[in-house]
């Protein structure tokens, strides 16, 4: 069941009528049946995977509850500290077992093949490689599984910390089951999510509006944008060895414009069909590629997932609190794992690897600015913010290669070819004329165009304040719709972090 497609505009009909026409807990009954039916529709065989989780998850979060501390004379002050030590430990064992956990369920279904014919062959371990062919033929991942782990890690790390576990196991279901966020995110956290049902009522005029305009963009973003993006991203990425330097740099910042598109617009469906049902997904994205440091990128890129890696990587190892080479360290190691989260590919280490080293550099030259204030003032000036985008973005679009091509062999070719490459001959022919249509400067003013339509919005959004009347946003609904579905192409790809 495909987010842009007739069922789900059906199956979510169906879910809001009946939704709205209970009270009280049926409703949650209503989000949890609903969103096992969705799932099922994709993957069924997982759906008994993900319940095992869920129920392991929620009792381990009443097994993590902080002990209430004895009334007045109930217990000797001595007896209840060795108590509490016990105690203690005991929930540590069971934080590392659930974290575990959830970990060893990411590396069995994403990272054994992988395992398998790097590690395993490095080492000369017998059937490494002929392991890692079965696995790869007979296993596929669930959907979903790194967002539906990393909440699960969230929610025990709060309990733990000393947020009260829920008791309500139907709640903590719909929560983890909600289905506009299953599968892609955003990635929510436990408390601020169910902290909406006491006051939850049908939604007026203004949040209906909103939620059907977001699943309007996201429709525009994904089917009219993103998936004619693919086309010729698909077609140089896939004939590296025959495409030329300005082919290839015209790929990266396609890929760079789809990704964003692609993923944001999944995001804004999510986020319009949650409106829809009285409920609010945090937002995700807030022009990234507008930002004039990496930092400010990998605050308003995933937002969620940067939001997770800083409450429950960066701040445990010390954050920024151990002195400048710590912090340096810190930013190197949440960033490989947030690579590593990506996907099982060596390409994807380095990407992550970049973007920590990237940070380090970011951190370490910001220090040495702000201990002089000529340059500090001068990355404030307009000079100074414009080579900063520039810097920025260039070193986040060089990066997407190895997230685009996890394969090294590919991506360094890339890399290898970025200047003064001339193409095959019949390249231009086959990928420009025959697949396409057009020539490369004409798709080359589309991928601008795109950008700059993003740039407008950037700057009626973030510059001017200025935002979409209600009246407008109905205007242009059925017209966004009507785009998305005439002009999209005749076979739309899957969400691209559906892999994730």
């Amino acid at each position: 069941m495909n987010f842009l497609s007739i069922t789900f505009g059906l199956f979510l009909l169906s879910v809001l009528g009946l939704y709205w026409s209970v009270e009280g807990r049926l409703k949650l009954w209503i989000l949890l049946i609903s969103s096992l039916v969705f799932y099922s529709s994709l993957q069924v065989q997982y759906v008994p995977l993900l319940l095992v989780m869920l129920f392991i998850t929620y009792w381990l979060g009443l097994s993590l509850q902080v002990p209430v501390e004895p009334a007045p004379g109930e217990m000797e002050p001595e007896s209840w500290q060795f108590a509490q030590q016990d105690w203690n430990r005991n929930r540590s064992r069971l934080l590392v077992f659930g974290i575990g956990l959830n970990v060893l369920l990411l590396l069995g279904f994403k990272y054994v093949p992988f395992l398998l014919t790097d590690v395993g062959g490095a080492l000369g371990v017998p059937g490494a490689e002929s392991g890692a062919a079965w696995f790869g033929r007979h296993v596929v991942a669930p959907l979903g599984i790194s967002f539906f782990c990393f909440e699960c890690i969230a929610y025990l790390i709060d309990v733990y910390r000393g947020a009260p576990p829920t008791v309500d196991w139907l709640k903590f279901s719909a929560y983890k089951l909600f289905f506009p966020k299953l599968i892609s995110g955003p990635i929510t956290r436990f408390y601020p999510f169910v902290g909406q049902f006491p006051t939850l009522r049908f939604p007026r005029t203004p949040q209906i509006v909103e939620g059907i305009w977001l699943i309007a963009c996201g429709a525009v973003k994904k089917l009219l944008l993103a998936d004619h993006l693919a086309t010729p991203v698909n077609l140089i990425f896939d004939n590296v060895e025959r495409a030329g330097s300005g082919d290839l740099w015209l790929a990266i910042a396609a890929y760079g414009l789809q990704l964003y598109l692609d993923f944001s617009g999944y995001v804004d469906v999510a986020r319009g069909a949650s409106l829809l049902l009285g409920l609010e997904l945090p937002q995700n994205f807030n022009f990234p590629y507008f930002c004039t440091s990496i930092a400010d990128f990998w605050r308003r890129w995933h937002m969620t997932l940067g939001d997770w890696l800083r409450n429950y990587l960066y701040f445990p190892l010390g954050g920024s609190r151990r002195g400048l080479g710590r912090t340096c360290l810190n930013l190197l190691l949440i960033m490989l794992i947030a690579g590593i989260w990506h996907g099982a590919a060596w390409g994807f280490v380095v990407w992550g690897g970049l973007h920590g080293l990237f940070l380090v550099v970011h951190r370490l030259t910001d220090t040495w600015a702000k201990q002089r204030g000529a340059i500090a003032h001068f990355w404030q000036s307009t000079p100074g913010v414009v080579l900063g985008w520039l810097i920025t973005q260039l070193a986040v679009f060089l990066a997407w290669v190895f997230f685009r091509l996890p394969n090294l062999n590919q991506s360094w070719l890339v890399m290898q070819r970025l200047w003064g490459y001339r193409a095959d001959l019949q390249f231009g022919q086959l990928v420009y004329v025959d697949a396409l249509g057009s020539d490369r400067t004409t798709i080359a003013l589309q991928v601008g165009a795109v950008f700059v339509g993003m740039g407008v919005a950037y700057l009626f959004h973030r510059g001017l304040k200025l935002h979409l009347s209600l009246a407008l946003k109905l205007l242009l609904i059925p017209t966004c719709l009507l785009a998305a579905w005439l002009l999209a192409p005749s076979e739309s790809a899957p969400y691209i972090y559906f892999d994730f």
